[in-house]
């Protein structure tokens, strides 16, 4: 299992809700609004990602899907208000830091 941060940009209210379930979907965290915290396969990983393409419009929306081994994890900065505590379960916090 790999961590992923997925981080999306997408115009469309109906396509962003659908990759926000995608994500959830797959296990992961709701970090931020559009930033999604957690550990997949590299099935998992390919599976989302081809989702994620099947809804947006290349021409005006992005999805990125950044890997990110546990050592490098923990050297990340987090600063002011990192995680919304509501939508990120203690487990989670607990895993990563």
């Amino acid at each position: 299992m790999t961590m992923v941060w997925v981080v999306y940009d997408v115009a469309d209210d109906k396509v962003r809700s659908r990759i926000a379930r995608a994500c959830l979907n797959k296990g992961l965290y709701r970090v931020q609004k559009s930033v999604f915290l957690g550990t997949l396969n590299a099935n998992g990983c390919d599976s989302l990602a081809l989702e994620c393409e099947a809804l947006i419009d290349p021409d005006v929306d992005s999805v990125y899907i950044f890997p990110m081994d546990s050592a490098s994890f923990k050297q990340v900065k987090l600063l002011g208000q990192a995680f919304d505590k509501k939508l990120v379960s203690d487990e989670v916090l607990t895993k990563f830091f």
